[in-house]
Parts: structure tokens; sequence; C-alpha cells
């Protein structure tokens, strides 16, 4: 590899360096110590030892070239090489291209000034086609040299970064590099003669964690197959492990969880991810998160810089942060003062000519925002004001203007949400009204006193949009928190759901959307269709507002809509209950863009077939249960019950086991704070009931003592009649337990729970989903494992191995295949066994690993018609079952000579060999594998023959339509048989063994024949019999090529499967190949070591 020039110091270097060839100009270098025998002694060891610790290829590589002047003490190192074709190759092309050209030049310096210039002209050619594209391209090039030399992995695999760390093997530290790439985990060690060299997958990560003990103060623990690894003295171990969690998480998307990949185009080219782009991912989707913006939102610019807030009269330090179409700010010094400012809003952009670097936004509705301190604040109101004009052109047909002047900052009440407008467009088809108002209006003639209570809400409220604005761009403070805890007015909840959740934006930049799908989906029939039909009847039974038509039909409109928006989730369990609480306060089109919020922005991956985000969530809340509630974790035996108990709450957001009344302020929380209000809420609830749950002796006491808690959970200020209300109908027998108020519990929560941060949620979901999947797929492993020990004879543990290796090489077609149809075989809906298969290509890779015919000069052949003999229902993919039992009976490790069937592989090919596939031919090879037992000596051909006839009469059904071998099918076969015999010790005498076989057969033609057309001409056959009676190698083969004609005229002959099946079964030489028992263990381990090295760089 060619470096970039600097500058050496050979006096010192002689030391560690010795010299292989020199000129007048340059001088190839050899390491001391690289192969020389006894490793160099001392010396060698502790070169090596430098080599592996410090961050330079110029001392890792073997080989080196130098560039000298003559006189001078100062040489430049210009190109190195891992091995010494590569730096023969490099003085090969100085000597030829650049020492002519020396000559003319008539100073020292013209000369060195050259050399620099055509080195770093090649590289800068090499660059053009290099991944190296990252801040220091010079020094990640050595490492990506050193990556690639220490590892040997394909050239697709992309190196991301690396770090200097520890790696600790048992309680011993050893130095030395982490690498990072797309798809593993790879760490390098060299120390005074030992080496390790450890890779990890990324997609076998099931624990990824930092951690903290009395030895290791801070490192980062790795959890891969069962076991542990840590890693220490980091310089950034934030950074790392961000980057480490970022890759981990990319891997198991791309393997496990096509369902959310595929709708990410950014991971879909691992030779485009990047350290920078991992890191700026991560920030992306934290701003989304926090922000609740659209998913598609990427996170731009960051400035720090200060808010002023005109009802607080002071200005609050925070981060302004910038994507395509919103700018939004989030205060950083504990006044949880926030703000999110559409770029369709904006007005106005204009800056102060005072020295408070200031930039003022103005946004309709006689609103404007003062960030002060800004950096670069003149470049950043230019950047704005392209981006506002494109906005403005975007958004112009939804908004309602409001001219104002720029300057103005006067806070106004009169804000109007402007989703109004959008509803022009579905008002003719759909509800534009929330159920609520229709089955539940207020009656303002009775005032009672939950209705004054109310009333005081909305009061509060109204001073707050006073005070802080109205609509998207509001001032979200520390009282706007306290209000939601409070619960929120049912006027104004389906306006704050969607102003909360973001889903407004949603709405405002897909105007007449829902009003299209309502039309498009209506009248289609399909499986979620059906599920929904079903369910409707069961969402919210008890209101009024769905045992009518009007609620039912929006509730059936708004489900099957987002069934036809999403496909991939179409309908699950549990939206219908969400969707009905969101009909009944927000209108139609608003409980649409709600629902598209809640399942694809705000509880990622609950509504899919494995709901693993549920069970990600579920996970979290037991790790922050370990934390917060330990005592309840010790008395818990089984930590599995939480999970049991709380995923109804998690997927109904508690609205299923709370009363409706009390569920809806539950509900109001989780829009403003997200996943966090409802972990904070189990807390509490498992907080509030820790006394009788730790007396309880079973999980049954503990569900008990939960569901009564329930039942007794109340809503003393909420307005619904007592005939909706599910509170009020609490028996008699339950009156005496103690009445707990929802505001009360939520407010205990959040006093309690309150310093949980997003941030660390995000990190927990994170980690958690790489145990939670692992977990799946261990299920998915070991129900298969299940299903085929049935059926295969290989004991479970073989089997496990098997898998492995089955779903490794699957893996790899992952890894380095871009857009390659296999990416498409993995379904987890489908069942256990059908969820990964492979094609051809990839069985024919595991079949030269495993297979004992592996040698043979025909194996390609033979692994495809194993392959077209096992994919039954010809679909090009064949499961682990299918594969595991051509494994099976080609590998049988025998502990018992009396078990097994030892010729089904003989079966097996003779099948294979025939060039139309028939399920007929596949029922027979199955029922081959119970032949009877063939010892090592001659076989009594009739009693075996008996034994077999009585079984093709127990399934005639099955082999009544078999074909007969035919001439060339023979010839094939004679072939196949003579290249398995390559090789072999017993080579000459299973030669011999198959001429005689050969012969046999032929005669055993000729007689039948004879005894059914005694006028036909036997001279051609019996000239081929005689010519297969010697011991040579191939005589019968190269009679019957050399002389075809002969065959030609002659009527075709064929044999049956019997025939050749007896024939080979009176031959000893060729049942004792065939029983020769195989370790498969061996094999199997063998196969696992060089699955990834087969795929190595040559």
């Amino acid at each position: 590899m060619w470096l970039k020039p600097e500058e050496v110091l050979l006096k010192n270097a002689l030391k560690l360096w010795l010299m292989e060839r020199s000129n007048d100009y340059f001088v190839l270098q050899r390491r001391r110590g690289y192969r020389e025998e006894g490793g160099g002694g001392l010396t060698g060891l502790l070169v090596g030892t430098l080599d592996s610790v410090l961050d330079s290829t110029a001392k890792v590589a073997p080989f080196r070239i130098l560039h000298q002047t003559p006189d001078s003490q100062v040489y430049l190192s210009i190109a190195c090489g891992a091995n010494r074709e590569e730096i023969t190759k490099h003085w090969e092309w100085l000597e030829q291209n650049i020492m002519k050209t020396l000559s003319v030049f008539d100073s020292n310096e013209d000369i060195t000034n050259f050399v620099q210039g055509k080195i770093r002209g090649l590289i800068a050619e090499e660059g053009k086609h290099s991944f190296a594209k990252e801040d220091d391209p010079e020094k990640f090039r050595e490492a990506l040299l050193k990556f690639e030399k220490c590892f040997g992995l394909p050239e697709q695999e992309k190196l991301v970064t690396y770090y200097s760390c520890s790696y600790w093997k048992g309680r011993v530290p050893c130095q030395g590099w982490l690498y990072l790439s797309t798809n593993f985990l790879s760490f390098y060690s060299f120390l005074l003669g030992s080496e390790i060299k450890l890779i990890i997958s990324w997609d076998a990560v099931s624990k990824l964690e930092k951690t903290s003990n009395v030895i290791l103060t801070e490192s980062i623990h790795v959890c891969s197959q069962g076991e542990n690894h840590y890693f220490s003295m980091f310089l950034h171990i934030n950074q790392t492990y961000l980057l480490m969690e970022q890759l981990a998480n990319y891997a198991i998307k791309r393997i496990f969880d096509k369902e959310t990949f595929d709708n990410d185009p950014i991971l879909d080219d691992p030779l485009q991810i990047t350290k920078r782009g991992l890191e700026n991912r991560a920030h992306s989707e934290q701003f989304n998160a926090f922000f609740r913006l659209p998913k598609e939102e990427t996170l731009k610019e960051v400035h720090e810089c200060f808010l002023w807030v005109p009802f607080s009269h002071f200005n609050t330090h925070g981060k302004m942060c910038i994507s395509e179409n919103y700018i939004c700010f989030a205060s950083q010094d504990g006044n949880l003062c926030s703000v999110i400012i559409p770029l369709r809003e904006v007005l106005a952009i204009d800056k102060t000519n005072d020295s408070s670097k200031s930039v003022i936004i103005s946004i309709k509705g006689k609103t404007a925002f003062r960030f002060s301190e800004v950096k670069e604040f003149e470049q950043l109101v230019a950047k704005l004001r392209l981006k506002c004009g494109a906005a403005s052109t975007q958004y112009h047909d939804i908004s309602t203007e409001v001219p104002i002047s720029s300057e103005s900052v006067d806070p106004s009440d009169d804000i109007e949400v402007q989703s109004l407008i959008c509803q022009k467009e579905c008002s003719k088809t759909v509800n534009t009204e929330a159920l609520m108002t229709v089955f539940h209006p207020q009656d303002l003639e009775t005032l009672n006193s939950k209705t004054l209570k109310e009333k005081m809400k909305e009061q509060s409220w109204n001073i707050l949009f006073t005070e802080c604005g109205r609509g998207v761009s509001m001032f979200r403070t520390k009282k706007t928190q306290d209000l939601v805890v409070r619960g929120i007015p049912e006027t104004l909840r389906g306006e704050l759901w969607m102003l909360f959740s973001g889903a407004v934006n949603d709405m405002a930049a897909n105007p007449g959307y829902y009003a299209e799908v309502v039309e498009q989906s209506l009248g289609t029939c399909n499986l979620a269709t059906e599920e929904i039909e079903r369910d409707l009847r069961r969402s919210l039974p008890e209101h009024p507002a769905f045992q009518s038509d009007t609620g039912i039909s929006a509730l059936r409109r708004v489900l099957t809509a987002y069934a036809f928006r999403n496909p991939k989730i179409g309908y699950c369990q549990a939206m219908n209950i969400l969707t009905s609480v969101l009909l009944l306060y927000a209108k139609e089109e608003e409980a649409f863009w709600l629902l598209v919020a809640v399942c694809e922005r705000m509880l990622p991956d609950y509504f899919n077939r494995r709901i693993i985000g549920a069970l990600v969530d579920q996970a979290v809340f037991e790790e922050l249960i370990r934390d917060h509630l330990p005592q309840l974790t010790e008395h818990m035996t089984d930590m599995t019950f939480f999970s049991s108990v709380s995923l109804s709450w998690f997927l109904t957001l508690f609205i299923s086991v709370l009363p409706i009344e009390s569920a809806v302020n539950v509900v109001d929380c989780f829009f403003y704070d997200g996943i966090k209000a409802i972990l904070q809420l189990g807390l509490a609830i498992l907080d509030y009931n820790l006394d009788k749950l730790l007396e309880c002796k079973d999980d049954a006491e503990a569900v008990t003592a939960l569901n009564r808690f329930f039942d007794n959970v109340t809503n003393k200020d909420s307005p619904l009649p007592s005939s909706v209300q599910q509170g009020s109908n609490v028996s008699d027998e339950k009156s005496s337990h103690i009445r707990v108020d929802i505001t009360d519990l939520i407010r205990e929560s959040n006093e309690k729970y309150g310093n949980i941060r997003c941030e660390d949620i995000y990190s927990m979901r994170c980690r958690n989903r790489l145990y939670v999947i692992q977990t799946l797929e261990e299920t998915t492993k070991q129900n298969v494992l299940r299903v085929v020990s049935q059926d295969v004879k290989l004991s479970l543990h073989e089997l496990d191995e098997l898998y492995v290796i089955f779903k490794r090489e699957l893996f790899f077609s992952y890894y380095w295949c871009l857009r390659a149809p296999v990416l498409k075989h993995h379904d987890p809906s489908l069942p256990y066994l059908e969820q990964y298969q492979i094609d051809c290509q990839q069985f024919r890779v595991l079949y030269h690993l495993l297979s004992p015919w592996a040698h043979s000069a025909n194996r390609d052949s033979l692994a495809l018609w194993t392959f077209r003999l096992l994919d039954e229902n010809s679909d090009c993919l064949i499961n682990f079952k299918e594969f595991s039992s051509a494994i099976a009976y080609t590998e049988v490790k025998y502990k018992d000579p009396s078990k097994g069937d030892e010729l089904s592989k003989e079966e097996l090919l003779y099948f294979s060999q025939l060039h139309v596939s028939k399920p007929a031919k596949e029922k027979e090879a199955e029922s081959a594998k119970n032949s009877p037992e063939k010892g090592k000596e001659k076989v009594d051909i009739q009693a075996y023959l008996s034994q077999w006839q009585d079984e093709l009469l127990k399934k005639e059904e099955n082999i009544k339509d078999l074909p007969r071998m035919n001439q060339s099918q023979f010839i094939q076969f004679s072939k196949t048989l003579y290249n398995l015999f390559h090789g072999d010790p017993e080579e000459e005498l299973l030669y011999q063994a198959i001429a005689v076989v050969t012969s046999l057969l032929l005669r055993m033609e000729e007689v039948g024949r004879k005894l059914h057309n005694p006028a036909s001409s036997t001279e051609g056959l019996s000239g081929a019999v005689c010519a297969s009676g010697g011991p040579s190698e191939g005589q019968t083969e190269s009679h019957l090529e050399k002389d075809p004609s002969s065959l030609r005229e002659e009527p075709q002959w064929s044999f049956a499967f019997e025939q050749i099946l007896a024939s080979l079964l009176n031959e000893p030489a060729l049942v004792k190949f065939f029983e020769k028992p195989i370790d498969l263990k061996a094999k199997l381990e063998n196969a696992k070591t060089s699955q990834l090295s087969s795929r190595t760089r040559k």
C-alpha cells in the first residue's frame, strides 16, 4: 500500500528493520523477527508487541519502502506491504516507472518533490475506489490495512472505525485494537508472542452494556452465544458504546426485523455506513422522539443559544435544533421549556444589529421568537430564509396567512389549530365531530361540582394559552406538564392530543390523505378486514358511542384505512381498543393520524406480528423494577411475572385494565411524555401495592391483588355520566377497599420516578432490543430442533450445531450480497421451519463443508442433484428440516451398526440423477430410509428382496410410478461412483467392485431382453459386458462411451431400482465403503471454523 510520504530517521530505525534491497533512491526493508526461524528471538517478540500496541502501519507492516536522497540521514516512507509479493510489486513499479525519470533532475530537492508528488497521485487514484472516507484518511488507511491483514475478511466488509483498548482474558488485560465493521466486532492483540484474535458477528450479540466493578472502573460488556467479553480503557467510552449500539441494532434490523428495515432506505447499503453517519442517525432518532416529529426528519444543525420567554421575562439557555422542516428548541437549565416551530408557519426571519447576535423568527398568529447569542447567526439567518422560502411554497395551500409585522413579539390567545383546513376534503365521507360531543354533550344549564371543576380546568388552560401561545408553536413548560397531570379537559383533549403527539404535523403535511385512503380501502376484503369486523363489537362495548352504527362505522373506517396504509402491520389486537378511545375525543381524521403517530413513532414495532416493541419495553420495565424496587425483585423468583402482567398495560396504555374515565388521563400523559409516562405509572402501581405483593405466595395471588387495585382506581373529577363510568359500578363487596384517584397516582409517579430521562429510556430500548430478538430467535431454534429431531437421526447437540452453521451461511449472504433476492427469504410470520430457507448456491457451499464426498470431481453436480431432490415444492429453496435430512443420510456416525440405513445415500444419488423431478421419486427416496440391515459380508439377496417386497406392498402407492434408469442415466451413475471412490485407500478394490456391478446389471438386462424378445440382437450388449469384466478403472464406462452407435442401434435398455440395489449389496467392498463411520462432530467443528475463512480475501 502506498503511504503519504513521511520522514523517518533511519539511524534509530536500524534496530527494528533489516535491509533487503536498495539502490540510489530507494530502500526496501523487512521487519526484524518477521519470517525468521524461531520468531527472531526476544527482539522479534518485542517488535511484534510494539506492532500490536502502537498505532502506525509503518510499524505494523512487515515490509516497507523508503525514499532516500544522497548524503542525507532523513528518509521518507512511501510504501508498506503485508507480504513479500505485495512489496515486491511496489518495488518493481518504482524501478520501471520512476528510476529512469529521476536521473534527469539536477538537484536532490527536485527528486524528492517529484517522488512525493507521484506517490500522492497514486494515493489519490486509489482513494477514488476506497471505502476510507474519514476525517483522517491517512490514519484510517493504515488501520484498514491492519484490519485486512489480521482478519482477512471479504473486501465488501466495511470498516467503520477502530479504537485502542484492553480486552480482559480472565483477570489479565490484553492491550490491542478493537475494529468495528458493518457485520463484525473484531479485536487483535499481540503481546510477547501471545496472539489474541477475536471475531464476533453483530447478529450474535445478545447483550451490550456499560459496566463497572472493583477491577474495571468502566468497561463495555459484550455477550455473544453465551460467552462474555469485556473491553476497557477506552479514551472515549461513551462514543464507542454509542457506535457499537448503533452497529448491533443495524445488524439486528437488517437480518431479523425486515419489517422495519425495508422501510429504512438509509440502512439499505452497508457500504455507505460511516462512523459519522451512524452518530448523526442516533442523534436524529433522539431528536425526532423528543419533539414528536415525523421519522423522515433528519437533524441538520445544533446551535447553543438563549430563547427569550416573554411571559417569564428571562432568557433560558438551551439548544436550537434544525431539521428539514422544523426549528426546535429545548432548554438545558432545568426550566423544561421547549418550542417546535414548523417552517410552514414562519412568515419572516430577521437578525438584530446589536451585539446580542439574535435571530428573530416570526410566525402566523402575531407571534415571534427571539434567539440570542447564536454563533454565526448571519449565516444561520441566510440558511433559514432559504428553507422557509421552500417550505412556504410547499405548504401554501393548507395555511391561512396572517400578515403581521416581523417585529411583533406579543403572544396571542386566539391562535387556531390549522388542521381545520384539512377537514374540508373529507367532511363528505367521514365524521367531523368527536363521538364524545355527539353522545355526551355538555349541559350548560345543570352545573354540578364535577362540571365546575371541568370549567376551572378549561380556564387554567386558556390562561396558559394566553401566556404560552396556542397551537403547534406554543411554549411547553413545567406548568404545561402540571396541567396535563391534572387531566386535560374533555373539550380540549382531542386538540392537545394532536399537538403533543405530533400528529398535527402529519395531518398538515398530508391534506386530504385520509379521505383518499378511506375511499380506496372501501370494500376491500382480506385477513385484516375480517379481523377488524370480528373485533368491532368488542371495542368499549359498554359505551353508547359503540353501541350505535355511528361509532362502529367510524371505527371500521379508521382501522381499515390504517390497514390499507400499512399492510405490513395491517391490524393487530389492541388497536381497536386504542382507536375507540381516540375516536371519543378526536375527529375521525384526527383519530387516524393519532393512530399513525402511536403505531409508527411513539410505540415502534408494538403492533406487528411479534410485538417486538412491547417485549422490548417490558424488558426496559423489568430493568427499572430492578433499579427502583429491588425488594420486589428479590421476592419474585421469576421476573417473567411482570412481563405477563404488564403486556396489556403497554399494548393498550392501561385502557384495558383501568376504568375508561381514569384511563384517558393516562393517555393524556402518554401523548405528552411518551412511553416514559407508562413506565413511571407502572412503577408507581407496583410501589403502591408493594406490601401486598410481598405477601403473595404465587403469581395468581399477585395478579388478583393488582386486579383488585385497578378496580378501585377512580377519577373523582370526571364529568362523564355515571352510566358510562366503569369505576362507579364497583360492587359493594369491593367498596371496603381504599379508592385511589388516578390524578394522585399519576402525580406520585412523576414525583418518585420523574428523574427517569428520555435519553436513558432510548438507550435501554436499544440495549434490550438485542436481548428480546435473540430470545425470540432462540425460541425459534428450539422449536425447529424439536420438530426436526423426530424425523432426523441426529442428536439434539448435533442438530444444534448444524442449525448454527445453516443459519450462519444464510446470514453471510445477507452480509455481502446487496439487494440479493435471498434477503426476502426470512419471514417471521411463517411457521418456524419456513422462516429460514437457503437457495442452491448456499446449499452448495454447505455441501462442500459437510459432505464426505466434497473431494470428488463432480461435487458441484452432486450438490445440485441433492438440492433438486430436497426441493420438493420446486421453489428453489429448502428449509432446515430438508437440509438436515440430507446431512443425516450422508453423514451418519454409527454408534450401533444395526441402526441406520447406510445405502439411503446411494439411493439418494440414484434419484438425483434423474432429469425430471417428480413427487413419486421423492417419496420413494423417503421410503428408502427404512431399508433392512446390510452386513459387511455378502447379503442373502432373496431374503433382502423378500423383505423389500413386503415394504413395497405397504407403500405401493408411493413408488408405483418409480421410473427405470435409462442408458444415459446409467452411464452418468457409473461416472458418479468412480468419482466418489477416487482417493480412497481401497480405490482399486472399489473400481473392481463397481465394474462387477455394472457387468452384472448388463447381463441381467441381456437375459431379460432375451426372455421378452428372443429375436433381438445382443451382440452390442455382450461386447459391453465383456469389456467391463476387467479390473481396470473405467473400462465399462469407456466402452459405453467409445461405441455408443451399437447401443443406439439397439432398443433402449434400462434398470429397475431393485436390480441396482441388489447388485450393490452383493459387493462387500461397496457395502463397507458406504457403511464407513464418519465423525460428524469433527465435520461440524471443521465447518464452523472454515465457514468464514472460505470467504476471506485470497
